[in-house]
């Protein structure tokens, strides 16, 4: 199976690499730094299975960038790497279109398993992380608790223009980052705005950097 790397880290990517290019029916083709590598890369590739940080520069979750290649290329697998084990992280990992959580700290062995899991089409979740609530989310039911915010009420992509507006970045820059016109971004902004019930630009990066949707 073919399989591309995107992690921030050159050394995490090097370390990963070199375990599943061991596996006699595995190859890594191609690694990312970010997420815009990361979709031209399983663009050009044509990659089985993706392994994506959670966490990846500019500051916008890997969980975006999973969303838009899900939704471009639907037959790739996407297994999320990450060090969070927040219960709406992982169930908004599912929304997003990905297949598998696993934690960094998971044994080696487990992170083959896991990306044996996703390629054959399963949900995968940590083991560390199960629980009665995962246990519904991988086989395919509704976990009944309330996602904790924002997941639970802002849209998929009001929760990609969040970190974007959070990082500074222009509603030109964030409207030709998502392909939609000013106004759509102007439109998502106000609405993200009042529907989290702030006011000013540092409330909402004080926000996004509580739930860990940037990283600076």
């Amino acid at each position: 199976m073919k399989i591309v790397i995107a992690d921030d880290h050159a050394v995490v990517r090097t370390g990963f690499s070199m375990l599943i290019n061991y596996q006699p029916d595995m190859e890594v083709v191609g690694t990312a730094a970010d997420g815009r590598q990361a979709f031209e890369k399983v663009k050009e590739l044509g990659p089985d299975v993706l392994l994506m940080d959670l966490s990846m520069p500019p500051g916008e979750s890997g969980l975006f960038a999973a969303s838009r290649i899900h939704d471009a290329f639907p037959d790739i697998m996407i297994l999320i790497l990450t060090m969070y084990d927040d219960e709406e992280y992982i169930t908004h990992t599912f929304r997003s279109g990905a297949k598998g959580y696993i934690l960094k700290n998971s044994p080696d062995e487990e992170l083959i398993k896991a990306i044996r899991k996703v390629h054959d089409g399963e949900r995968y979740i940590d083991p560390v992380l199960m629980d009665e609530n995962m246990e519904k989310l991988l086989n395919d039911e509704e976990v009944p608790e309330k996602l904790g915010e924002p997941f639970s009420i802002l849209t998929k992509r009001e929760l990609e223009i969040l970190p974007l507006v959070a990082k500074g970045y222009g509603n030109k820059d964030i409207a030709e980052m998502l392909f939609v016109s000013v106004k759509t971004v102007e439109a998502h902004k106000a609405r993200i705005m009042e529907k989290l019930s702030l006011s000013t630009r540092p409330e909402l990066v004080e926000y996004a950097m509580k739930k860990k949707l940037i990283d600076f």
